[in-house]
């Protein structure tokens, strides 16, 4: 089949929940942050709140050293909440799949963008974001995408179809 899709919507790592990315496949990536979407992949589309589980897994990669910064195309105000009962920086309105965001986000942290990987549940706003700037990236299933707007699943099942040729072509070698 060929190396036929472009590099930059191919992430270097899928996992089902952002629960299942790990201290250790964050070193074996070799950065120091964590940049994470928050629509459909921390909480719900629009959800005022963030599940323990999710605060959790944020306390768990703090305390292993790694910065962590919620990257979100979403408004400040509720961005903001989010940030503050997670403890962590923010930067809203980021824009995806420019890397506007990622490099607003990168300067706060004082990093560059190879010690940095983007976690997020789109492949054509984080990952693209992500690789624009020179990232990692990491692809989450989304939660509920259902809620999502309009326009987020409109592009659902083009994302659907490059992940599809994505696994053909990882299968084939």
């Amino acid at each position: 089949m060929g190396c036929w899709l472009p590099r930059l919507v191919v992430p270097d790592l899928r996992v089902e929940r952002i629960e299942e990315f790990t201290e250790a496949q964050l070193q074996a990536l070799g950065v120091r942050a964590v940049l994470v979407d928050v629509d459909c992949t921390l909480c719900r589309y629009q959800q005022e709140g963030i599940s323990e589980e999710k605060s959790e897994w944020v306390r768990k990669i703090l305390q292993g050293g790694w910065q962590v910064c919620l990257v979100s195309n979403g408004r400040s105000g509720r961005i903001g909440r989010l940030a503050q009962q997670l403890g962590v920086p923010f930067v809203a309105g980021a824009l995806k799949p420019f890397s506007f965001g990622c490099r607003r986000a990168l300067r706060k942290l004082g990093l560059a963008p190879p010690e940095a990987v983007m976690v997020g549940d789109q492949l054509f706003a984080d990952v693209v974001a992500a690789r624009w700037v020179g990232m990692k990236s990491v692809l989450v299933r989304p939660i509920h995408p259902e809620d999502e707007p309009w326009f987020t699943r409109m592009k659902r099942p083009l994302e659907r179809w490059v992940l599809r040729q994505l696994e053909k072509r990882n299968s084939q070698g």
